[in-house]
């Protein structure tokens, strides 16, 4: 059992954890469960509260592992996350999946069928119930654990999978608690193990550029960023009794805040070096729109009497935050699953000679678009020659022309290396295939991970931290500092070849 002190404007209080082995009592998927998150998410009295860092515990910001000549890859979960991703580390080199894991029967079997068949091995399989994959850490003792599973379930098996030995990959989002993104925080220092939210949206081929250059200095001092997950995802709900809908569902009827908010995200924070010594994550304010769409899509396609039916959703459907970081920065983060309206990550960065945003790609500024004298006046801004020589900021610069000359003069270094054949393996444009490259990559050669887990940590904490500044009206929330302090002596994140 693991003491956390919790210093809050009444005094310290100590919170006493029982890990309990029945990951599926204590961390129920259920209407329940998700009541009781939000409940847990709500109640904190300070949630800047940090405690000292435990004697023994190192900073794993930069954190080099030894290297691994050939990493040992395990999966839990085997839906459809977890079954792309096997099937990519078949192909990366320096690894081999030596272990699948997924509690209902056939799925393993399934899937080391189909590994032996591609690779002449096959992997140890465990099934049967949510609790196999620690069996599977004991028996297999994994360098690597992919962890794919419901949202509730992450902190935890990724605590088992550092405790044993392993490194933990994480989806997205790393943990839903900041009390369990502790949990993990101080596991990762105290085993001295890598923990990495798989944020694939990073690897993306528009991100990696926008990355590029904004390290290139093109678009000035940054001062704003919008990051977004939109994207509609009401037909999960005939995921009645398996895969995401089964679970996600009762989140959106027992929470209400940004409930996945990383996609967007991550790209905007590593753009502008958060927790990475120039600057880090201060507060924020979140809002919630009423919640209705999940109601009339339950109402319009199932039965009256149906379980979806029953439920009281109270999750808004569109959530819209405002960060504030140390520099005084802000970044506009929205998250919407519910109204039918076209998928966008809006992935924009504005600085003090321009801007680049997506959905679709487009820029603007002083030193990245083409001359525009061909432009007139317009909407009281000058045309012609003066526009010209101070750069094409009035106009967009987009389509197709602009796609083509971005790209052949900003692609980022690792897309360059990689893209070609991501793509060809990935419908997510390479990004998936990209990102386990660069983990591998990372393991193989002692390198510090590309997203280390401090970054999960407060890209993660948006969703507790937004549904108590709902609750509490749109009050402004303080973000707790996972690298306490350290991160003022971190390494941005350098462009990667």
């Amino acid at each position: 059992m693991r003491q956390y002190q919790l210093k809050g404007a009444m005094g310290t209080v100590t919170n006493r954890l029982a890990i309990s082995d029945e990951l599926s009592r204590a961390q129920s998927s259920g209407p329940a469960g998700a009541e009781a998150t939000h409940a847990k998410n709500v109640a904190p009295v300070d949630t800047s509260a940090v405690s000292p860092r435990p004697e023994g515990s190192i900073y794993m910001g930069g954190f080099r592992a030894s290297k691994i000549e050939n990493v040992r890859v395990a999966v839990i979960g085997l839906g459809e996350r977890g079954v792309l991703q096997t099937l990519h580390f078949l192909s990366i080199p320096h690894c081999e999946v030596v272990a699948v894991c997924d509690p209902y029967d056939g799925a393993a079997k399934a899937m080391a069928n189909q590994i032996e068949q591609c690779t002449g091995r096959r992997p140890a399989e465990y099934d049967k119930n949510s609790m196999a994959y620690k069996k599977m850490l004991t028996e297999v003792k994994p360098d690597a654990v992919i962890i794919n599973t419901p949202w509730e379930t992450h902190a935890q098996m990724a605590i088992d999978a550092m405790e044993s030995g392993a490194h933990a990959f994480v989806e997205v989002p790393l943990a839903i608690t900041l009390e369990d993104l502790w949990r993990v925080v101080d596991t990762s220092e105290r085993t001295q193990k890598h923990c990495m939210m798989l944020e694939n949206c990073n690897y993306g081929r528009n991100e990696l550029m926008f990355l590029n250059m904004v390290r290139q200095g093109l678009i000035g001092e940054l001062l704003h960023g919008e990051a977004a997950y939109i994207h509609e995802l009401r037909m999960q709900m005939f995921s009645e009794d398996r895969g995401c809908g089964s679970w996600r569902t009762n989140h959106y009827a027992s929470r209400n805040g940004n409930l996945y908010p990383t996609h967007g995200l991550g790209p905007v924070a590593q753009y502008m070096n958060l927790a990475r010594g120039e600057d880090s994550f201060d507060r924020i304010v979140s809002f919630s729109s009423p919640a209705k769409g999940r109601a009339a899509y339950a109402k319009k396609n199932f039965a009256p009497d149906h379980k979806w039916n029953k439920l009281e959703f109270k999750c808004g459907d569109m959530s819209s935050s405002l960060i504030k970081t140390k520099l005084g920065r802000t970044i506009l983060v929205q998250w919407d699953e519910t109204s039918p309206r076209p998928y966008d990550r809006k992935n924009l960065i504005q600085g003090t000679e321009g801007t680049l945003a997506d959905y679709p790609l487009r820029v603007a500024g002083e030193r990245i678009s083409p001359g525009v004298s061909e432009i007139p006046e317009k909407g009281g801004q000058p045309g012609g020659a003066e526009i010209s020589s101070e750069g094409g900021y009035h106009e967009w610069y987009e389509g197709d022309a602009a796609e083509k000359g971005l790209y052949s003069k900003y692609d980022h270094p690792l897309y360059k290396r990689l893209g070609e054949k991501a793509r060809k393996k990935d419908n997510r444009g390479g990004m998936n295939y990209i990102m386990l490259c660069r983990v591998i990559e990372c393991l193989h050669n002692g390198e510090p991970m590309d997203q280390n887990v401090y970054e999960g940590a407060f890209w993660s904490a948006v969703g507790p931290l937004s549904e108590k500044s709902v609750n509490e009206g749109g009050a402004p929330q303080i973000f707790p500092d996972f690298t306490r302090g350290d991160w003022k002596n971190t390494a941005p994140l350098p462009v990667i070849r």
